[in-house]
């Protein structure tokens, strides 16, 4: 019986390959089996061994490769074979990326694992769009949030959601923009606060689309974006104009 091997979880960043931290390309260089996500980049890719084992359990809206209980034990198999296992997710694993989900699947069955964080997609995005997600005049603290629950529905603490001087970046929200521009609304938030949306950040299409909250919805159907992409809403979405530096105007 060969001896147990381990599992590294590491984040890829939200998507240029050079946001990837030393350790997260040595330990790719490195692997026996890479299990990928899809919104790991193609120059991510271009860097996994030829003779590693690659894969894919992508996920995009209603459409999975493999059920999270099939990723799970595809990780405590490989483990148990000996391999050198990299576990590679979009952005930072641990945000949003259902890595402490996966540990403690790893955890029960006895397998050794290492954390490896990554950029996340807020804090990428935000920095290719000329968004800085804090700033002394306009946001005193950022909140992450997920634009789905694991039961599909949005059922957010609006109110909180919805104070002044903040930014709030929505991961996957794209779906669910007009219920959260409207509930933003609802919950004291001016209809003419900031938002934007970023579509495929870091990467050389990235997509910027600047709007307001009462606008936001309808901007997104007549552009005809699609995810990936994160909505951000907040005063520091204004200034973008001086400090956008990565997209061609």
């Amino acid at each position: 019986m060969a001896e147990p091997g381990k599992v590294w979880l590491v984040g890829a960043g939200p998507g240029d390959a050079d946001l990837l931290t030393l350790k997260a390309a040595r330990l790719i260089g490195a692997a026996d089996a890479i299990v990928y996500d899809h919104l790991v980049g193609e120059g991510v890719r271009a860097l996994f061994p030829a003779a590693a084992r690659q894969h894919y359990v992508g996920k995009k809206a209603a459409k999975h490769t493999l059920k999270q209980e099939e990723i799970n034990q595809l990780l405590v198999d490989l483990a148990r074979a000996g391999l050198k296992v990299v576990r590679l997710k979009g952005g930072d694993p641990f945000i949003f990326g259902r890595g402490g989900e996966e540990l403690e699947v790893l955890h029960a069955a006895g397998i050794a694992f290492e954390v490896v964080p990554g950029v996340t997609a807020a804090a990428g995005c935000a920095a290719y769009a000329g968004f800085p997600l804090t700033h002394r005049e306009h946001a005193q603290s950022v909140t992450f949030v997920t634009g789905h629950l694991k039961d599909h529905s949005i059922d957010l603490d609006w109110p909180a959601l919805a104070r002044p001087g903040q930014t709030v970046v929505f991961y996957m929200g794209v779906g669910g923009a007009p219920e959260i521009c409207r509930q933003m609304i609802d919950h004291g938030l001016p209809a003419e606060t900031p938002a934007a949306i970023v579509r495929r950040g870091t990467l050389p299409d990235q997509q910027t689309l600047l709007s307001t909250l009462g606008r936001l919805p309808q901007c997104i159907a007549e552009s005809g974006i699609k995810p990936p992409a994160l909505i951000v809403v907040g005063s520091v979405v204004g200034l973008h104009e001086k400090l956008s530096w990565f997209e061609t105007p």
